[in-house]
């Protein structure tokens, strides 16, 4: 993740931020939940049919040894569009299934994959569908102005083609490991699937940087996640400007 060198009140207005997203977050009223419902948090609601995303490739150009040398945060992104082939291929890498037990991309606790994934571009936001490598819309409208304000203004969530969110359910790791132990797997999961997202734009030659200054509560609100979502990642990917 990024720090903007230079900038001293930049690390307290992101604290700020952060610390008022929890309390907002944590105070907000809980509805009534049953303990098979706690391991099972509802989704997003659709708007709209489930969309087949192209199927992933699995061989590519570029070893893993020269994305990983070439990988870079880059913060001026063209908002040229996307192709429906590469924000599959982003989304596969984040989480895609990868066996027939359902195993993803991305290690997890237990294999309980308490992560959501969500990408937001000028037609809409979208839900991704690991199981089918679907997604479905659940916004509709270009979000990317509401989640620059919630990023703090950051100009690569207003530059980007599209805006990757990683959101985590604490419910579905603390049911077997506990509440305590739970947000150490969940955000390390996190961190395991932006690193594949980075590494696979790295491949498709597209930018992208991780941002993780934003306001909680204004990112869940834009993107009307239920409360159990929070919002850990947002990774801006755009074609880069030299």
């Amino acid at each position: 993740m990024e720090s903007h060198t230079g900038r001293p009140w930049f690390a307290a207005v992101c604290a700020g931020a952060t610390v008022v997203g929890a309390l907002l977050l944590s105070s907000a009223p809980a509805r009534s939940r049953s303990a098979a419902e706690a391991t099972q948090p509802q989704a997003t609601p659709a708007i709209g049919p489930r969309e087949p995303l192209p199927p992933p490739r699995t061989r590519g150009s570029l070893s893993l040894e020269e994305a990983l040398e070439r990988r870079r945060s880059i913060r001026t992104l063209g908002g040229e569009a996307l192709s429906r082939q590469d924000i599959g291929q982003l989304l596969w890498a984040t989480q895609g299934v990868t066996s027939p037990e359902g195993l993803r991309t991305a290690p997890s606790a237990g294999a309980l994959y308490p992560l959501e994934v969500y990408v937001a571009t000028a037609a809409g936001a979208y839900h991704y569908l690991p199981g089918g490598h679907a997604l479905e819309q659940v916004v509709p409208g270009d979000l990317r102005p509401d989640l620059w304000r919630a990023a703090l203004h950051q100009e690569p969530v207003r530059q980007a083609a599209a805006v990757f969110v990683v959101a985590g359910v604490y419910e579905r790791t603390a049911a077997k490991y506990g509440v305590e132990r739970a947000p150490r797997y969940v955000h390390l999961e996190a961190g395991h699937a932006a690193q594949n997202l980075l590494l696979e734009a790295t491949t498709l030659g597209l930018g992208t940087v991780p941002i993780g200054a934003f306001d909680d509560l204004a990112v869940q609100l834009a993107l009307g996640l239920p409360g159990e979502q929070r919002p850990l990642y947002l990774v801006p990917v755009g074609h880069p400007v030299a």
